[in-house]
């Protein structure tokens, strides 16, 4: 046998048969394909796949002329609209990474993310005015601050000198559309919610985005041309890729500002919406909402929802209502959902309950992740696959971040042994598929957005009433878990009541991470100290939920 690998001989990788990945690629494809079909629908816009193309090319180019380019990073604050959709195409067009900050962060993560993503140029849409003049007025270094003053946004004060329609007036729709050199550049940087302080910045890579936007479609049988509703944030892990499948599908983007039950069946209605995304929250808000909001369905809806699996009565009740539920899961590391309850040909000849038993299990992995694990954190060996034996979810594969940025340490600890490191312990069933039970590191979900237990308890301890405060998850009929403070006062402190304490905490961090339950007691400890969470966790469950 020759000792020359003859594959290896004159069959160099050349421009004629490789191409770096990258779901830039899709969007020029769409146009290409499907150039008069409609691509975006807001309020009365209505843009085909020829014009939204033009439009990511003008950006792509306007930036450029202002210095714009490898390496820089471009930061969006908004709700879902066009602007948003034509910044995931154009700003990493230009070689830089697109960060989109979650709109519910208070001005101090803000700035902190502004800064140490070192962002150059931020746009902004103008709903969040004040939030964000807050957070500039925190920063370092000031970006520069680009307006969209949006048909729809309910606030229109100006924090910069250009707004977003002149940007691209400035810019080339026929401007060169160039895909990166390497894709493993990076396209876009995520942060977290912060579970153990600061978020980190999660960094995604061409390849990564353009192998999860496949596997969305494929993983979901999404169909080419598919009409998708907006009601997942684009700030959540890119849109968790959709935006780059919509493109890839030929499908039409149907914007929306404002997530309530009217506007989501209106919508359903007047666009022939065959998907959507969100997390249970959002089903929550469909399945009970007031007859005079619902309208008769024209065909049966594709729904994804991920994060904490929804109640049975929820999957019964949008089963019942022509909405068809696919469960997922995955993180900001793995590009959103990489994860899919692959729902079996047998499970069809069980009973509804059994069906619901198993449609909450989190699943199997995506076609593009290479492998998906319960281990043993310690011996990094897989646990037994009996449904019982608890360990962590661990990920391998194309769909891991590339890391978090600034932040080898972490970085480190999270990849070590070959495996991304999820946090989240579950446990694995004889079929491979995995069940999330407990989250290691006290992450509360609460509709759909994370929430760091220990983020809420800083708060509390600076007041100065509070002596100890612990802070668990309470289950939420409407958000699936809220946070849920147990508070121990200090002997000589003025009374305060539940009532002022959650005041004082919505007074210090966003709305949403301040506690909706207050309970004063002392707190449970171990011999050396140790807050016991897990008895107060039991607590929390035994009030049952909040309605």
């Amino acid at each position: 046998m020759s000792a020359v690998n003859q594959y290896e001989q004159e069959l160099a990788r050349c421009a004629a048969n490789y191409t770096p990945l990258s779901p830039l690629s899709f969007i020029e494809r769409a146009a290409s394909v499907y150039p008069d079909r409609i691509a975006v629908v807001h309020h009365a816009e209505r843009r085909t796949w020829r014009e939204t193309f033009a439009r990511c090319r003008r950006l792509c180019s306007a930036l450029k002329q202002r210095g714009v380019g490898l390496g820089d990073t471009v930061a969006i604050i908004a709700t879902n609209i066009p602007a948003f959709y034509e910044a995931l195409f154009g700003v990493p067009a230009t070689g830089a990474v697109l960060n989109p900050i979650n709109i519910r962060l208070d001005a101090d993560a803000i700035a902190f993310i502004l800064d140490h993503g070192e962002a150059k140029v931020l746009l902004t849409d103008t709903e969040f005015a004040p939030v964000v003049r807050e957070a500039l007025s925190k920063c370092q270094v000031r970006p520069l601050v680009i307006d969209i003053a949006d048909i729809s946004a309910p606030c229109h004060e100006r924090l910069g000198t250009l707004e977003y329609e002149d940007l691209l007036a400035a810019g080339d729709p026929e401007s060169p559309w160039e895909l990166p050199r390497d894709e493993w550049q990076a396209v876009a940087l995520c942060y977290t919610s912060g579970t153990t302080g600061n978020p980190k910045g999660v960094v995604y890579h061409h390849r990564g985005a353009y192998l999860n936007a496949m596997s969305n479609a494929v993983s979901w049988s999404m169909p080419l041309n598919p009409v998708y509703l907006w009601t997942l944030p684009m700030f959540h892990c890119c849109g968790w890729c959709f935006p780059w499948t919509l493109a890839m599908q030929g499908g039409t983007n149907i914007c929306l500002r404002r997530i309530g039950a009217a506007n989501i069946y209106q919508a359903i209605a007047l666009e022939h919406v065959t998907h959507f995304c969100g997390a249970p929250i959002v089903l929550n808000l469909v399945v009970n909402a007031a007859a005079s909001d619902k309208r008769l369905l024209p065909r049966e809806v594709q729904v994804m929802t991920a994060g904490a699996a929804p109640p049975a009565a929820i999957l019964d009740a949008m089963e019942d209502a022509g909405f068809r539920v696919t469960h997922t899961y995955g993180l900001t590391e793995t590009y959103g959902p990489a994860v899919l309850g692959a729902v079996q040909e047998s499970w069809s000849q069980l009973s509804r309950e059994q069906r619901a038993a198993l449609k909450i299990r989190q699943g199997v992995r995506y076609p593009v992740l290479e492998d998906l694990e319960v281990m043993d954190p310690d011996t990094m060996q897989p646990v037994p696959r009996d449904g019982e034996t608890t360990g962590e979810v661990m990920f391998k594969g194309n769909v891991v971040m590339r890391g978090y940025l600034k932040n080898a340490k972490a970085t480190a600890e999270s990849l070590s042994g070959g495996w991304f490191h999820s946090g989240d312990l579950g446990v694995m069933h004889p079929e491979n598929y995995i069940q999330i039970k407990d989250r290691s590191k006290d992450i509360i979900i609460s509709g759909g957005e994370n929430i760091s237990s220990i983020e809420v308890e800083e708060v509390l301890y600076r007041h100065p009433a509070v002596l100890e405060a612990a802070v668990v998850a309470r289950p939420d009929t409407k958000w699936g878990e809220t946070p849920c403070a147990f508070v121990w006062l200090k002997a000589d402190a003025p009374a305060v009541s539940a009532e002022a304490l959650i005041k004082y905490c919505r007074e210090h961090i966003a709305h949403f991470k301040a506690p909706k339950t207050i309970v004063f007691q002392e707190l449970p400890k171990t011999a050396t100290g140790k807050i016991q969470k897990y008895k107060l966790r039991k607590l929390a469950d035994e009030l049952g939920s909040l309605s």
